[in-house]
């Protein structure tokens, strides 16, 4: 890898960081990014290449959140402890499921999001208590440590943003709150797989390391910049970041059809 390229995948590491400490989804800058400036890599490899860069960026922002804001840990820890199980049975079964099986769905969900997001405006700028019932609690769990985490194990980019999406909706969390739960899941889905991928080979470890340090600066700077701007700044920056998602997505699958 030449010193150009890989000047640009720590820069995408570092606006990854950022990115997935406010909102999530910073996989999609890092996971192309790492793709193109190391285009021999397996597939795999770069999933667990990227996480062991994202296991270091969600913790720190996870640490990060949990000194400047209440976390909820009734739901963020159970959903954390199974995330690391769920999200290494999806690290082992990455490469099994072809893409364009759960490419249409994933995009069909993300379109869902970001007409929900803008046509409910006072979604997530203020926490709803009174929707953070037993009942929902148990769903947020279920979803985000085992729907989500399986997600992230098998692809990867958004999971956090729908993290943040399960919390405001299920729970009544704002923005903020959700982010911050979302880092403390978010690190539980890298960690399950993470011990896969490193397990089966499939980590560049040494350009891992580099790209965790740079990843580790994004997410500092983000979730301080999310606890000082508030919920507002987060659900602006989660519709530009689900709309990319969106765009990115529905590219990959035109590009699908229109090979096939």
């Amino acid at each position: 890898m030449d010193a150009v390229s890989l000047t640009t995948l720590l820069t995408a590491a570092a606006l990854a960081g950022w990115v997935d400490a406010v909102v999530g989804g910073g996989g999609l800058l890092l996971l192309p990014a790492l793709l193109v400036a190391a285009p021999g890599m397996p597939v795999a490899t770069a999933l667990g290449t990227n996480k062991l860069a994202a296991i270091a960026g969600t913790s720190t922002a996870a640490v990060t959140y949990a000194r400047r804001t209440k976390v909820d840990w009734v739901v963020a820890g159970p959903a954390a402890g199974l995330a690391v199980v769920t999200a290494g049975v999806g690290a082992a079964l990455a490469g099994a499921v072809p893409a364009g099986a759960y490419r249409p769905v994933v995009l069909g969900v993300l379109v869902a999001v970001a007409v929900f997001v803008v046509a409910r405006p006072r979604l997530g700028v203020v926490a709803v208590p009174h929707r953070r019932t037993r009942v929902r609690v148990g769903v947020a769990v279920g979803v985000a440590g085992v729907g989500i985490a399986l997600y992230d194990g098998l692809v990867g980019p958004g999971t956090g943003t729908f993290l943040v999406m399960a919390f405001t909706v299920l729970v009544g969390a704002d923005f903020v709150a959700g982010s911050a739960m979302a880092k403390v899941v978010n690190a539980g889905t890298n960690l399950g797989a993470l011990v896969v991928f490193g397990a089966t080979g499939h980590v560049w470890w040494m350009l891992g390391a580099a790209m965790a340090v740079c990843n580790i600066v994004g997410s500092v700077v983000g979730a301080r910049m999310a606890l000082r701007r508030g919920a507002g700044f987060v659900r602006v920056v989660l519709l530009v970041v689900v709309c990319a998602l969106v765009a990115k997505l529905g590219y990959d699958q035109w590009r699908s059809v229109a090979g096939g």
